[in-house]
């Protein structure tokens, strides 16, 4: 990015996005996303944000903190966008492996798109290594040689201690992947649909590992909501508008703990909801 390039990204969106651009120079375009069509980012509202300052679209696919993932059509039309206005798109693809009941599309492979598409990925989500702090970047080589001049003198690179963990995740961890994955649907399904039960409306996640239930109608905001519930019950969200100002009224409820302790979970959310609403 140059100064004052312009980024466009789905709102609400990965927390170090808006931060990360800022830091880069640019200034972050957030698109809203909407609860009506599972939080998808759609090309049509993309190309209505797109103006002469346009650089980048970044992409968190699957997005946290929704979980949504972009539909393929949808995809093929940003692509479109890329190429037509000549855009650089960075997607984040680092929950790509924990997709549920629907087709994962990466947008680099999309007609003419390779050469213009990074994709940033890693080992915290798909293997369970996020202490391990290894990721990488797949990217055109000047786009690359570029990034090394930074990364370089700022990160040098990954210890090897944890780029040996990581050549074993991916010679030897594929089964307890598909495990992982079989099992985070199951608690997804039972823990989305106790929300919906209590009161909490959530769309069905459709990848990474997260709920996020409308809490509009308790009369709290979302940070309040989040505050409250954490002192009260020792339960844990995050309040949306930390994702962006479209995650208002919302929260981010992670269900990758253990299946009982999300059952835990739901009872203390009914009874809190239950009080609040006396």
């Amino acid at each position: 990015l140059d100064p004052g390039d312009e980024v466009i990204s789905p709102d609400p969106g990965y927390v170090a996005y808006e931060a990360d651009i800022i830091f880069a120079g640019g200034v972050p375009v957030p698109v809203p996303t909407y609860a009506q069509y599972n939080f998808g980012v759609r090309a049509a509202e993309i190309a209505a944000a797109i103006t002469p300052r346009t650089k980048m679209i970044l992409l968190g696919n699957p997005n946290n903190p929704t979980g949504a993932v972009i539909p393929r059509e949808e995809l093929e039309a940003i692509a479109k966008l890329a190429v037509e206005h000549d855009l650089i798109v960075a997607s984040d693809e680092v929950y790509s492996r924990l997709v549920y009941g629907t087709e994962y599309v990466s947008i680099a492979s999309m007609p003419q798109m390779q050469e213009r598409t990074v994709i940033l990925d890693g080992f915290s989500k798909a293997y369970a290594m996020t202490g391990w702090r290894v990721g990488y970047v797949l990217a055109p080589a000047e786009i690359l040689s570029a990034m090394l001049k930074v990364h370089q003198y700022t990160i040098m690179c990954a210890g090897t201690a944890a780029q040996e963990a990581a050549l074993q995740a991916l010679r030897h961890g594929e089964a307890d992947v598909q495990r992982m994955h079989d099992d985070y649907a199951r608690r997804g399904r039972m823990f989305v649909d106790g929300l919906n039960r209590i009161g909490l409306p959530a769309c069905e996640p459709r990848g990474a590992f997260y709920a996020f239930p409308y809490i509009g109608n308790t009369g709290m905001s979302d940070e309040e909501f989040a505050e409250k519930l954490l002192f009260e019950e020792e339960v844990a969200v995050v309040p949306g508008s930390s994702f962006g100002a479209a995650g208002q009224n919302y929260v981010r409820a992670t269900y990758c703990t253990a299946y009982e302790k999300l059952e835990e979970a739901l009872i203390r959310i009914e009874r809190f909801v239950e009080k609040h609403a006396r």
